[in-house]
């Protein structure tokens, strides 16, 4: 169902730079290995031939995968969301816990989700509990050392750029 993924202009083109990539790059490599492999006798013991089906399976298991995950994206702009006062999908949050520990987080969607690089998915706990919140409101997250609260100190979403002709 399309819209069931919500994802950044950015990861979108990320996931079908992936996709195209396997598709006219790496698995028409691996064919011709196998191809070459399968010429020479004996398939049962031909590394190169059992090496390179193998291979060639997980790129088309990644590859099917990304096509259900475009199929079903629905991509948002964050520089075009007009309520920049509350969190939304794609907003840069600056937040602080009870241990006046700051932290910043974008709210990306779940398939370019990045935790060591600040972007968490729209789906994990932490973006369900920010969903809607304004600077100076606090929500209570259970993480994996229990629940924690933090507060909102800012909010910002990315700028709109223009394009010249």
């Amino acid at each position: 169902m399309k819209g069931d993924n919500p994802i950044t202009p950015a990861g979108y083109a990320a996931m079908k730079a992936r996709y195209d990539h396997l598709l006219g790059t790496a698995r028409p490599e691996i064919v011709e290995i196998v191809s070459w492999a399968a010429g020479n006798g004996d398939r049962s013991e031909n590394g190169d031939y059992l090496y390179g089906r193998k291979k060639m399976r997980e790129i088309d298991r990644e590859l099917a995968h990304l096509a259900r995950r475009m199929k079903s994206a629905r991509v948002i702009d964050p520089a075009d969301q007009p309520n920049r006062e509350r969190v939304f999908f794609g907003a840069t949050v600056t937040l602080v816990d009870e241990d006046d520990r700051e932290k910043t987080l974008t709210l990306v969607g779940n398939d370019e989700a990045e935790a060591s690089e600040g972007r968490i998915g729209w789906g994990s706990p932490m973006a369900r509990a920010l969903r809607g919140a304004e600077v100076g409101d606090t929500r209570m997250v259970k993480g994996p050392t229990g629940l924690r609260e933090w507060e909102v100190l800012g909010i910002s979403y990315p700028e709109k750029t223009s394009r010249a002709a």
